[in-house]
């Protein structure tokens, strides 16, 4: 497999770098993390880019690239915080993607290309308190009622809740039992008996709005359904680009925290030398090192295979699955390079 990046994309990854040196994205990631306060702002910038739905259909507004041009993104500026990347992964790899493969005609024109603008935005309920992501075991369902259906259930930890304009709840349908029970419907924010609970404030991720979604008799009109039931394996079929879309995240935060390790150990001295030059930490550049390229090589191979489609589930979850233990062992070998210096906030 050849994963070389064409001339078109590493012009891409350069615009990206070149913006978050224009725009201060290092210092605006420390901003995030200390006020827990996202910048909304950005979201413009970003279309005006057309880095938001670059995935999406064109018809609709999208930039109709191949998907390893999102995940590139991502990943650069996922170097800088992944609060910063997630306006570009949210719109690329995101729930949009089910309306805009899986939609009808009439939810794309309404949804998808306020996305690609960054006036809409899309989150994906899966999570609930007594499930967790077992998808077979949820108990939030749609009830049929004329024309409409009933919406009733909890759902916990839904990214972008109390922000996106639009969620797409993962529900059980009437009482159809397992997996064959499981849809999806669309539901706008401001809709009757559609509440929000606490914002949770977490240990790390700050600046992501999060919180739960309650459903009490919420009326959401049969034209909202986008996967009826019977249909599971469409909403999981797309749920292996956004594995692709968190392991690009995963990349981008080692990619980064390497970086600042490597920059860190160039310049401080022990013992009249650069630390660099001791063969202890040189080991552990080269393990972090080896450890990103792995997990690289598993996101290309994952969505270089999908091109503008959808990647396989093996490939998918194979990818996420070492990415997100990859990342966990870089940054926590990047902070042993800094010392104890890598326990401040004032270091990256």
């Amino acid at each position: 497999m050849d994963f070389t990046l064409s001339e078109e994309q590493k012009m891409l990854v350069d615009t990206i770098r070149t913006m978050g040196q224009r725009e201060k994205f290092k210092e605006l990631a420390k901003h995030i993390d200390e006020t827990g306060e996202f910048p909304f702002d950005l979201l413009k910038k970003y279309a005006d880019l057309g880095l938001l739905g670059m995935t999406i259909s064109a018809e609709h507004g999208g930039g109709g690239q191949p998907a390893m041009n999102a995940i590139l993104c991502i990943e650069e500026l996922a170097k800088f915080s992944p609060m910063i990347a997630g306006p570009v992964f949210e719109s690329n790899v995101g729930p949009v993607r089910i309306i805009d493969i899986f939609g009808t005609e009439a939810q794309k024109k309404t949804v998808v290309p306020g996305v690609c603008r960054g006036e809409h935005s899309v989150s994906v309920c899966m999570t609930e308190p007594e499930a967790g992501s077992d998808l077979t075991a949820l108990t939030t369902h749609a009830v049929e009622d004329g024309d409409s259906y009933l919406l009733n259930g909890r759902k916990c930890f839904i990214t972008g809740a109390g922000h996106a304009s639009h969620y797409m709840v993962y529900t059980r349908f009437g009482n159809i039992k397992g997996y064959k029970g499981i849809g999806g419907l669309l539901v706008e924010k401001g809709m009757p008996g559609f509440s929000f609970g606490k914002q949770e404030k977490f240990m790390g991720l700050r600046g992501m709005p999060s919180c739960d979604l309650i459903f009490d008799n919420v009326r959401v009109p049969k034209k909202n359904v986008v996967i009826p039931p019977g249909e599971f394996n469409k909403l999981m079929w797309t749920f292996d680009i956004e594995r692709c879309g968190n392991s690009a995240m995963c990349l981008g935060i080692a990619g980064g925290a390497f970086e600042e390790a490597k920059a860190y150990a160039m310049e401080r001295k022990a013992f009249g030398r650069p630390i660099c030059e001791f063969q202890a930490v040189q080991f552990m550049m080269v393990d972090m090192a080896a450890k990103i390229d792995a997990a690289r090589l598993l996101v290309y191979r994952a969505v270089s295979g999908a091109g503008h489609g959808l990647p396989s589930i093996y490939e998918a979850s194979m990818a996420k699955a070492y990415a997100n233990e990859m990342v966990v062992d870089v940054t926590n070998t990047a902070m042993q390079v800094f010392g104890g210096y890598g326990y401040s906030t004032e270091f990256p």
